[in-house]
């Protein structure tokens, strides 16, 4: 299992699984490890494909096109030279002379391809009528000499003069390597539209120019054209093999600054509702299942209409582990509060109010409401180490730590507040820390089985793999009627590539979770058997339609989406495969879940449209097949 698969803040288990890639710190790292193993390929990792190429196309300021200036200056001194020789050697070393003071002067020193430096007068003068009258020899001579005139110009910093040499070159010859080192001196000054313009018409000779297009991708980047920019750099990195590491890391970069933007957007305009009743279940079972508090018994007397009475209706509802039933929970947790006269329990809705902002991703209200639950009671330890849960998201761990520093100030035997410190440490990394506190936990409530699936998942992460086998063994003896206990060890299974394995466990789950819970099933075990055909078999008609299945029970679940999307595209399906990943970052709940899901969507949509802006690669993708492994949405 890669480093990403650490699990969510107090979610159960390990959720969920990854379709595995190389563990590396950056997507590219993944993609140019891959790449070196299978040369003339094609890899698709967060929705992009590149080609690797044998040899990429390279262009430089001054060796793109072969210069062919005049044959070489006669010798000045011999005994034999006649009087009119001396003469003309004798003006030809006061026009250079008069070069010399020039380039003193700080203006444009131009040379000859002989090393010796040309005058003024020897450049030629051209304009858009006199070109007209030259051949295309000459054309071609008076272009050279122009271009190398301007790229001494360039190399002395006079880039008003490299422009308007550049410019008469490519009056002679319309050559792309002219127009993007003339973008060169716009880009020296800033000026980026004409650097679009330049880049723009050197791409429009030759649309695998890799210094033009990345010259432009700088420039769009500088006016925050961010797509466009992003556009370039990929197709940069297709043609090059992405062996440019600038370029690379500049895709990564804008795939996030394009995700970002876009997901402030969709944020600002989202709905606040609750996830899927996969995500909302794996959270809430990540507590210990305890009674209703004193005084909300099935058999007391409470008016529903009551905010007593609408707390019961919550914690009813809540358990029919539906979509419906969680949202009839929560609109029954505002509106107990609303009718108040609570009593005691007034601490005890905060923090159910407050679960179910947090579940929507209204994270500031729910930390408000998880405040006046600990002012309240507290006592009620739930509380603090839901607070925790909050803090993390908002990537705040020691505000996190010292929830749960005060969690056990209450109660230091709460099996509960070391099962959620043991996630705090898996999340950070700290396996042997994380392994204490689940033992911990276990040792203090042996049957909550969360603790266990969690040891195991620890110990595995920790290379203790006999161990961690001879754990989830004990469990499924232990607790033989618990599907999750086998969809997690399924998951292990799949990692150690024992497929055949690893699908009869989640065969197991699915049909538990079929018997125990049929309005409220768990599409976990759905998803991961998909993965696992996938893996095995590339069985991507039967992968498919367990996640259609999933869909059907959950349609809100992000992880069958985002699943579908990975699927959709190993098979060479990126419309399709864009439609989901755009669904997946409409499911996010929170800004860097949205921003992860935009970065495939953006990625994938950036694949297409350098396949149809650049004909050339779609025909060379099309021609290699469908996309290699990529990436998982978590």
């Amino acid at each position: 299992m890669s480093a990403n698969a650490a699990p969510l803040p107090n979610s159960p288990g390990p959720f969920p699984v990854e379709i595995p890639v190389p563990e590396s710190s950056s997507l590219w790292d993944r993609i140019t490890t891959w790449a070196s193993e299978h040369k003339g390929t094609v890899y698709a990792i967060a929705g992009v494909t590149l080609v690797v190429t044998a040899a990429g196309t390279m262009y430089y300021l001054s060796d793109s096109t072969k210069d062919t200036t005049a044959p070489g200056t006669p010798t000045t001194t011999n005994k034999r030279k006649t009087k009119r020789d001396r003469k003309k050697a004798k003006e030809r070393a006061e026009k250079e002379a008069a070069a010399k003071e020039e380039a003193k002067a700080g203006t444009w020193p131009p040379t000859r391809q002989d090393g010796l430096l040309l005058t003024l007068d020897e450049l030629p003068e051209v304009d858009e009528n006199s070109v007209q009258s030259l051949s295309e020899e000459q054309r071609k001579e008076y272009a050279a000499k122009l271009k190398a005139a301007g790229n001494k110009a360039y190399g002395s910093k006079d880039y008003n003069r490299a422009i308007e040499l550049y410019g008469k070159a490519i009056l002679c010859r319309k050559d792309p390597v002219f127009y993007s080192n003339r973008a060169a001196c716009w880009n020296a000054m800033s000026n980026w539209d004409k650097v679009i313009e330049d880049t723009s018409a050197a791409i429009a000779l030759d649309n695998e120019y890799v210094k033009a297009l990345n010259r432009r991708a700088n420039a769009y980047e500088q006016v925050e054209k961010n797509s466009e920019a992003l556009l370039d750099y990929t197709a940069s990195c297709i043609i090059d093999g992405f062996r440019n590491e600038n370029s690379a890391q500049s895709v990564e970069r804008l795939l996030k600054k394009v995700a970002e933007a876009k997901g402030k957007t969709i944020m600002a305009a989202k709905e606040k509702k609750l996830p899927s009743p996969t995500f909302v279940t794996n959270y809430l079972q990540s507590f210990r299942p305890k009674g209703p508090p004193a005084g909300l018994e099935d058999d007391a007397e409470l008016d529903e209409q009551s905010g007593k009475g609408q707390l019961r209706k919550g914690l009813k509802a809540m358990n029919t582990k539906t979509s419906e039933g969680y949202t009839e929970a929560a609109e029954a947790f505002d509106r107990a509060l609303d009718l108040g006269d609570l009593g005691d329990l007034e601490g005890f809705a905060y923090n159910m109010r407050g679960t179910f902002r947090f579940l929507k991703g209204e994270n500031d209200a729910a930390l408000k409401d998880m405040d006046k639950a600990v002012e309240l009671q507290p006592s009620l330890t739930q509380s603090y180490i839901k607070r925790a849960s909050m803090h993390l998201e908002l990537a705040n761990p020691e505000a996190a730590e010292a929830d749960f520093a005060s969690a056990l100030e209450q109660s230091k035997d709460d099996p509960d507040v070391f099962y959620h410190r043991a996630q705090l440490h898996f999340i950070k990394g700290e396996f042997g820390e994380a392994a204490k506190d689940y033992q911990k936990s276990i040792d203090l409530d042996k049957d909550f089985i969360f603790s266990h699936i969690q040891l195991g998942v620890t110990q595995y992460k920790m290379g203790s793999i006999a161990s961690s086998m001879a754990t989830f063994r004990r469990c499924m003896k232990n607790f033989d009627k618990v599907p999750d206990v086998y969809n997690y060890y399924g998951e292990l299974l799949l990692d150690q590539q024992k497929y055949q394995e690893a699908i009869e466990k989640f065969d197991t789950a699915i049909e538990m979770e079929k018997s125990t819970k049929p309005m409220g099933m768990n599409v976990l075990p759905l998803i991961n058997k998909a993965l696992a055909l996938f893996q095995w078999k590339s069985d991507f008609a039967e992968a498919e339609k367990l996640c259609e299945k999933a869909l059907i029970i959950d349609p809100e679940c992000d992880i069958a989406v985002a699943t579908m999307a990975q699927l959709l595209l190993q098979q060479g399906k990126v419309t399709q495969a864009l439609t989901y990943f755009e669904r997946a970052a409409e499911l996010s709940r929170t800004d860097n879940e949205v921003i992860n899901a935009l970065s495939y969507a953006e990625a994938t949509r950036t694949q297409l449209e350098v396949q149809e802006k650049y004909p050339k690669l779609a025909s060379r993708l099309g021609g290699m097949g469908p996309a290699g492994m990529g990436g998982a949405m978590r």
